[in-house]
């Protein structure tokens, strides 16, 4: 049987696979550009960028647990003008996918990062972090009122030519409300799951394992729930899905494809291995051929009951 073909496109780019490396996992890439072939990814998502610089969260950032780990890091970034003069030039040179992901505190921040990123080479598209509480109104999540993230999806589909991922948090009532607001607002795919808030407490000091207090829980402890989610959101929108969510194996990604995903992303194991989703491509196509499958294609939402 011949090698089965990882090829497939999101929004309209072509992938050479379907694993992207995740924000805020793999720094800019160019960090990792001696471990790993950056080109043989699927994609890349940088970590995420704001108007400004941010020196993010106090330290302790990061907690390992059960199945997985907790961080708090605060969305530490370079900002938006530093990246696109230090780091986009080099990743314009690779062959892979770049996306740029992006946040902010107001929908005008998410707008003016855009605007940035508009005027230079090198990217693919965008993906939205919409889990940040919005300080024009109140605090209110971005990512758990429909009205308020379909106005940031709105915003920012003003300024961007290129394809726009909203990535969804997890930490909501329902799935399907915030995936229908993204689409009906102009998003061209959504990615989820971010990280569940979540709690650890060292019993000898009695004071939380994370300096910030409450971390996001990532790693293979939640990747039930996220295929949950990723399945619910995928059958409530017609726009593609990006998985993600304690994908470790090139199993657990064939089952986030199977649940409806067109495309996975890699975070929390590439802490303990940067090969990570260049192991889990190289998995992946094994498993397709132990399934005599010929295409990827053929897994996408195939999930039976």
């Amino acid at each position: 049987m011949a090698i089965p073909s990882l090829a497939t496109s999101l929004c309209g780019i072509a992938l050479q696979n379907p694993v992207l490396a995740a924000s805020g996992t793999f720094g800019y890439g160019l960090e990792f550009e001696k471990l790993v072939d950056l080109d043989a990814l699927g994609g890349l998502v940088v970590k995420g960028l704001s108007r400004e610089p941010m020196e993010g969260n106090p330290p302790p950032r990061v907690y390992e647990t059960t199945g997985g780990m907790i961080n708090s890091i605060g969305l530490q970034n370079i900002g938006v003008r530093a990246f696109v003069s230090e780091k986009l030039p080099a990743l314009a040179r690779l062959r892979t996918a770049v996306f740029a992901n992006v946040f902010g505190y107001r929908t005008e921040d998410y707008a003016e990062v855009v605007r940035v990123l508009e005027d230079h080479p090198g990217l693919a598209g965008y993906e939205l972090n919409v889990s940040c509480p919005n300080t024009s109104h109140g605090g209110i999540w971005f990512s758990s009122d429909p009205t308020l993230l379909a106005g940031v999806v709105t915003a920012v589909k003003r300024v961007a030519h290129r394809p726009v991922i909203v990535k969804l948090s997890p930490n909501v009532g329902a799935i399907e409300p915030l995936a229908q607001a993204a689409e009906s607002s102009g998003a061209d795919a959504l990615s989820l799951v971010n990280t569940f808030i979540a709690l650890a407490i060292d019993a000898h000091t009695r004071r939380p394992c994370i300096g910030a207090g409450f971390g996001g829980l990532s790693g293979p402890a939640i990747k039930p729930i996220a295929l949950r989610l990723v399945y619910q959101a995928a059958r409530a929108v017609k726009i593609p899905v990006v998985g993600l969510g304690g994908i470790a194996t090139g199993v657990d990604a064939a089952e986030f494809l199977i649940a409806g995903a067109s495309a996975v992303e890699v975070g929390t194991a590439s802490f303990w291995d940067p090969r990570s989703p260049v192991r889990i491509a190289r998995e992946l196509a094994g498993f397709l051929k132990r399934e005599r499958m010929e295409s990827v294609s053929q897994l996408v939402n195939t999930i039976q009951w």
